[in-house]
């Protein structure tokens, strides 16, 4: 075997290897996220506030404020404050704990301060989208299941039609392996997704296909927003926390801006105490 044969097929081994650890990963992963969010109340808010505590130090991590132990602290206090009210339903004391976060964040951060507020604000954006979006009674967990599910189609489409076919890449100074097929194949996979729950009688076809496009764009955008920001400070993964997949930051990008874009829509049109209503019912 030549050298060239023997680089190539190390690389093959490697690639399988991690697709098992994604494959592995997400069945584990995937049904705790669903029962939780199932569940709902106290335990899926319970959830989601860890994991935007981790979001957080990662970003702290990856844009090299971790070091800020004050900033840190105030910050990680903060989200903890902020979905425990969330948690029993005290939207402005979860509001006023969110401000109070931001602006000690504000104050003590010294150099790179702009990054750290983003940081604060990029977790504490995630943790309101998702916990509020399920709140709603009726159609929280429908609400909940399809921007998930929207954001893993997305991802499996996006894998599989960009290993297979390859082509042109989609933005390679930040993302040197996306490409437009993947991109595609991400956003079809969505449209699978709504038709389905179409077929079930969970919304109209029209408006869920438009919607699921829509995120699904959103989706891609939040992921390629994420590898700018490692980029921009030379860091490949947030962190080694989820085998396969990397950190939180590196699993969570895309639904982030999901969840958040989905919450905006619910919120817009039917208030915040139906934003599963509004995202589902047109």
């Amino acid at each position: 075997m030549s050298k060239g044969e023997a680089v190539a097929a190390e690389r093959a081994a490697s690639t399988s290897r991690n697709l098992l650890m994604r494959v592995l990963a997400a069945a584990v992963l995937v049904p705790l996220a669903l029962a939780c969010a199932y569940v709902g109340g106290l335990l899926w808010s319970a959830l989601v506030t860890l994991a935007v505590i981790g979001l957080y130090i990662e970003w702290l991590m990856v844009v090299g404020a971790l070091h800020q132990r004050r900033v840190a602290v105030a910050g990680v206090i903060a989200l903890a404050l902020g979905g425990a009210c969330l948690a029993l339903g005290r939207f402005e004391p979860a509001l006023l704990a969110a401000v109070a976060g931001l602006a000690v964040n504000a104050v003590l951060s010294g150099q790179g301060r702009l990054w750290s507020v983003a940081g604060f604000l990029y977790a504490g954006a995630a943790l309101f989208a998702a916990v509020l979006l399920r709140a709603d009674r009726e159609m929280g967990f429908a609400a909940l299941v399809f921007a998930m599910l929207v954001v893993w189609a997305t991802d499996v489409g996006g894998y599989f039609a960009g290993r297979g076919i390859g082509g042109p890449k989609l933005w390679p100074r930040v993302s040197p392996n996306k490409t437009w097929a993947g991109a595609v194949g991400g956003f079809l996979g969505s449209l699978v997704v709504a038709a389905g729950f179409a077929a079930f009688g969970i919304g109209r076809t029209v408006p869920l296909l438009v919607l699921g496009g829509v995120l699904s764009v959103a989706g891609q955008l939040g992921d390629l927003f994420e590898s700018a920001v490692k980029r921009r400070f030379g860091v490949k993964d947030s962190s080694h926390i989820i085998p396969g997949h990397g950190g939180l930051m590196d699993r969570l990008d895309g639904l982030i801006a999901v969840l958040v874009l989905a919450a905006v829509f619910g919120f817009v049109r039917h208030g915040a105490d139906g934003i599963g209503r509004g995202l589902m019912v047109w």
